[in-house]
């Protein structure tokens, strides 16, 4: 797991006008090991200040819809409502904005900061998205009650603009370190997500809640606390590889590249068949994060342990992440996501068997586990698919922002589902149904890989097996 050679050059692939790279071999063995320890700490630190904090947007949608924004309806917030009066329980529709839009763009513009990873604006990318993230909290801070479109724009827009451009390359980073540990490191950087989702959500019910602090006190508290955690990511990372140089910087060069890097991606049927079921999946996987809070308020379990059951979730989901390394590194990448999306879809068909405090509890740990191996392991999988190391910021730009589309339309068709009257069997059903789509869907493509390493035809690149010998 230590120190490895620099990525050979893909003449054979572009000719004359091949991408090179210059080894960046550090002088002092120590420094190599120090600087192999730091990049997953700050890879961790911005995971948990990225998706930990979004993943905690419940606690802000609970406080608008209640409070801050009473007057706006509560499918214009987010995907899921959890207020204590029944009466005023609203269900969430297609008109989710703030989440849907924030979840959304974190993973769509990996498609824009993917290919500028590629050609080397790795730092750019990085402290541009970082910068941005800390300046939407602050911005954030100064919207006004019942503004609506003011924390749109600044929770919904702003913060999904910079947690989308830092994304891809802070995590395609890793993958330039490590070689035979990959995947087990790759997942256990990805665990600062759920740890953040434990922290964030303790830390803001605290403090929104506190009249003496004030929204305004309690966000600029959590933006400070942020701020600080990402400058000290920004300080710690840093690329192995030093940007690609190009024999000739001219445009017509650069775009034939991009289109034939694009055509290989298009023409890789595995590549094709698991992005697509990462799309269906992804409705399945949001179901029970967005949805079993409120599903348990219906049911009569009390709103105290209901917010409890998301943190039971995320720690859950926390060993999850975790425990995926050592099970790729035994079972290989594509076969733990593909029985973790088997195991998520009947988990998410059990929510339709939710009626008491245990089953509740049950559930939740279950399936923040499960979502827990499913979402570290992503990252691994997609690298393994690649053959070319140029092309990893593109491969994963791509997939995540289809993925993302897939995102943002499964909670607001699942609200549309259960109607004012809960019928909590057609949107379980139907997120269900989507994730047995994307399990079928992983298993042809590890079917086609399979074929493909029987054959020979992809040198000693086994993505089954969960490792890459580039």
């Amino acid at each position: 797991m230590g120190w490895i050679k620099p990525f050979p050059r893909a003449a054979s692939r572009h000719g004359p006008l091949s991408l090179e790279r210059r080894s960046t071999r550090c002088r002092s063995p120590q420094l190599q090991v120090n600087l192999i320890s730091l990049l997953p700490t700050s890879r961790f630190l911005m995971q948990f200040c990225g998706f930990g904090y979004t993943t905690s947007f419940g606690v802000y949608q609970d406080f608008y819809v209640r409070d801050y924004l009473s007057q706006s309806s509560s499918s214009a917030i987010s995907s899921v409502s959890t207020p204590i009066d029944f009466s005023r329980l609203t269900v969430p529709s297609s008109d989710s904005w703030i989440g849907s839009i924030n979840a959304l763009l974190g993973v769509a513009l990996s498609l824009v900061s993917g290919p500028l990873y590629d050609r080397g604006h790795f730092r750019l990318v990085v402290y541009s998205g970082c910068f941005i993230q800390s300046f939407s909290l602050f911005m954030l801070s100064l919207c006004q009650r019942q503004h609506l479109y003011q924390i749109l724009l600044a929770q919904g827009v702003l913060a999904g603009l910079g947690l989308g451009i830092a994304y891809v390359p802070s995590v395609a980073v890793v993958s330039h370190y490590f070689r035979r540990r990959r995947g087990l490191v790759m997942a256990l950087v990805q665990s600062g997500t759920p740890l953040g989702a434990i922290v964030h959500p303790i830390l803001l019910n605290n403090t929104l809640h506190n009249s003496q602090i004030g929204f305004g006190n309690a966000v600029r508290i959590s933006a400070g606390i942020n701020s600080a955690i990402l400058l000290l990511a920004c300080i710690l990372v840093r690329p192995r590889l030093p940007p690609l140089q190009s024999v000739q910087h001219r445009k017509s060069t650069q775009i034939r590249l991009f289109l034939a890097a694009m055509q290989r991606v298009c023409r890789d049927r595995a590549y094709v068949l698991a992005t697509i079921g990462m799309t269906a999946f992804v409705i399945a996987f949001w179901y029970p994060i967005f949805f079993l809070q409120l599903d348990a308020v219906t049911h009569g379990v009390g709103r105290t342990f209901a917010f409890y059951v998301l943190v039971i979730m995320n720690a859950s989901g926390l060993a999850g992440r975790i425990v995926s390394g050592f099970l790729a590194e035994i079972f290989g990448v594509a076969n733990v996501v593909t029985a973790a999306a088997g195991c998520g879809t009947a988990l998410v068909l059990g929510i339709i068997l939710l009626r008491t405090i245990a089953s509740v509890v049950v559930l939740a740990v279950l399936n923040g586990f499960v979502a827990g191996v499913y979402a570290a392991l992503l990252p691994p999988l997609l690298v393994s698919l690649t053959e070319d190391f140029a092309e990893v910021g593109l491969r994963m730009g791509l997939s995540f922002t289809i993925e993302g589309f897939g995102g943002l339309i499964g909670p607001p068709i699942c609200g549309a589902l259960l109607t004012t009257r809960f019928v909590w069997w057609r949107p379980a059903l139907f997120s269900g149904g989507m994730g047995l789509l994307g399990f079928v869907l992983f298993l042809a493509a590890v079917f086609i890989v399979r074929r493909k390493e029987s054959k020979g035809t992809r040198g000693r690149t086994s993505w089954a097996l969960g490792t890459a010998e580039l």
